[in-house]
């Protein structure tokens, strides 16, 4: 087995893929902004903002990042692995 077909090097190369990153932050950043909207909007848009809706509205896009990050992430593993799998006929 050499070492590119490793397990672990398949997770250090989607760490450090651009793509991964790029397609989380489209899609969990736009997300994320738009439950800030739905869920804080009116407490920003009455100005009746206190800590709690800061919070939420810094956590929220982090959350939708992180679980978009993961399904990137995962799905870019898989499709190494996938690669990595010689085809035997």
């Amino acid at each position: 087995m050499n070492p590119a077909s490793r397990p672990r090097s398949h997770y250090w190369h989607a760490l450090h893929e651009r793509a991964v990153w790029r397609r989380a932050a489209k899609l969990g950043l736009v997300v994320g902004l738009a439950q800030v909207l739905l869920n804080q909007g009116d407490h920003w848009l009455h100005h009746q903002v206190d800590a709690a809706v800061v919070i939420k509205s810094i956590l929220s896009p982090l959350l939708s990042f992180a679980i978009a990050f993961a399904s990137a992430f995962t799905t870019h593993v898989e499709n190494l692995r996938r690669a990595a799998v010689p085809i035997s006929s």
